[in-house]
C-alpha cells in the first residue's frame, strides 16, 4: 500500500478509472470487486449499500448494486462481466467497513469472470495507476469534490 497526495492506494489489482472500483484476480477466473477510497471519498459518508446475491450476472458497465451516501446516491457499476459468487455481507450491514479498509475488509462483491480478457482494458501498470490516481485527486480538488 502507498499513499498518493494522502489517499491510500493498492498497486496489486487493476483499476476501472470511471467509477474508482477496483478489481483483484484471487484464482484463476475469479476476483475480488471493491471502491477505491477515493471514490469512497468523493461520495462521502456512506450510509446504505444494496449488494447482489450469489448468482447474479454481471455485465461490464453496467450497475450491480446501489450506493447511499451524504454526496452521492446512484448505482455501483462492474468493471468486468461475470457471474456473483458472493456478497460482502459485513459491508452491505456496516458500509462504514468499506471507508475503513477499501482495499481489505471492505470490497464489495466476488465473482467468476465470463470474459477474463476484461481484465486487459483495467489500469495494471503501478505507474499507470499512480498517475491516474494523482491526476484523480488534482481534478476533484480543483472542483471542490474532495478538501485540500
Amino acid at each position: 500500500m502507498q499513499k498518493v497526495r494522502g489517499f491510500p492506494l493498492a498497486l496489486d489489482r487493476g483499476y476501472h478509472p470511471d467509477t474508482h472500483m477496483w478489481v483483484k484476480l484471487t484464482a484463476p477466473g475469479r476476483v475480488r470487486i471493491g471502491m477505491d477510497s477515493l471514490g469512497v471519498e468523493i461520495s462521502g459518508t456512506l450510509a446504505e449499500l444494496s449488494l447482489p446475491p450469489p448468482g447474479v450476472v454481471l455485465t461490464a458497465g453496467q450497475p450491480f448494486g446501489q450506493l447511499e451516501a451524504v454526496k452521492f446516491v446512484g448505482p455501483l457499476s462492474s468493471p468486468v462481466s461475470g457471474t456473483v459468487l458472493a456478497c460482502n455481507t459485513a459491508a452491505a450491514a456496516d458500509p462504514g467497513l468499506v471507508e475503513r479498509d477499501p482495499f481489505g475488509d471492505g470490497w464489495l462483491i466476488e465473482a467468476e469472470l465470463t470474459g477474463p480478457g476484461e481484465l486487459d482494458v483495467l489500469l495494471s501498470d503501478p505507474e499507470e495507476i499512480t498517475a491516474w490516481y494523482a491526476a484523480s485527486i488534482v481534478d476533484y480538488r480543483s472542483r471542490g469534490a474532495i478538501a485540500e
